[in-house]
């Protein structure tokens, strides 16, 4: 089954000052991405706005980010959605576009029970045999937890590889470890957790900060795997102030003032979400100067 690797970005939507998808810029930040130590690129999950893109928007962006990756790297789908039928015609549509796995989160609004998040995901994973699926843990965002219990189960279905966990629950995460098999990918979706995490049984990261300081991020999973602990708790504190920095407002939103003050004409979010363009710029700009991602 294939491997997506340790270090995942979770990109960005970059939009024209319009409000219409910036497909152009998507392409040269997928590439930036890639060479900037990204093994998988995850389009069109939280971070890349998927609730306010529509499915013709998220076809296309699958479409320019394999072109512009072009092999290097490898490129999942976020399809989920809270109607299974629906997430099952979007896998299935990203699938034909040639996507190498699809993000699966947690149906939100509609609160399953487990039982239902069972048979949800099972049934996804059946219409889609051939296509990797990666399940999405994030009860703050879905009103829902994926309990370790249901993870277990669906963790025997042979294309269902691996989990997002963003309950920021380290406990959560020991008990999915303990549950599944040692070839269950479990990667972090918080970026503040990913070294706590590798120390329990998990595998990398899904991320955010990756956006800016992707090398770094694989650097400290790689020397915790070689047994350098003290040298990735060196890299981790280091990067902890931007770590937190990257949620002082929702996510995407620090992220994307973050990569304007870098230059990236990613645009800003869109509504609901709201940029405060003055205020978290200057609350960024000595972060990143501390790390040298920017000159001041």
């Amino acid at each position: 089954m294939v491997d997506f690797g340790r270090v995942v970005t979770a990109m960005v939507t970059p939009f024209q000052a319009d409000g219409s998808v910036n497909y152009a810029v998507a392409e040269q930040l997928a590439a930036h991405l890639v060479a900037q130590g990204s093994d998988a690129l995850v389009v069109c999950g939280t971070t890349g706005e998927s609730p306010t893109l529509s499915w013709d928007e998220e076809y296309q962006l699958f479409q320019v980010v394999i072109k512009a990756v072009a092999g290097k790297a490898l490129v999942i789908a976020g399809t989920g959605s809270n109607s299974t039928q629906e997430a099952i015609a979007a896998t299935q549509k990203a699938a034909k576009i040639g996507v190498h796995g699809s993000l699966q989160v947690v149906p939100y609004y509609n609160k399953p029970p487990q039982a239902g998040l069972f048979k949800h995901f099972q049934a996804i994973a059946q219409a889609c045999p051939d296509l990797p699926m990666v399940l999405y843990n994030i009860p703050g965002r879905t009103g829902q937890n994926l309990l370790p219990q249901t993870v277990a189960r669906l963790s025997a279905i042979d294309n269902i590889v691996g989990i997002k966990e963003a309950t920021g629950s380290l406990d959560q995460a020991s008990e999915i470890s303990r549950m599944t098999p040692p070839e269950f990918k479990i990667y972090s979706g918080d970026d503040s957790l990913t070294l706590p995490l590798l120390a329990i049984g998990g595998y990398g990261v899904i991320s955010v900060a990756s956006h800016l300081v992707g090398k770094q991020l694989q650097q400290m999973i790689q020397v915790f795997a070689a047994g350098q602990v003290q040298t990735a708790t060196q890299i981790h504190l280091q990067l902890l102030p931007l770590f937190k920095s990257l949620f002082l407002s929702t996510n995407p939103i620090p992220v994307k003032a973050a990569l304007r003050l870098q230059g990236w004409d990613v645009g800003s979010t869109r509504l609901p979400l709201e940029d405060d363009q003055n205020g978290l710029a200057q609350k960024l700009k000595p972060v990143l100067a501390e790390l040298n991602l920017i000159q001041v």
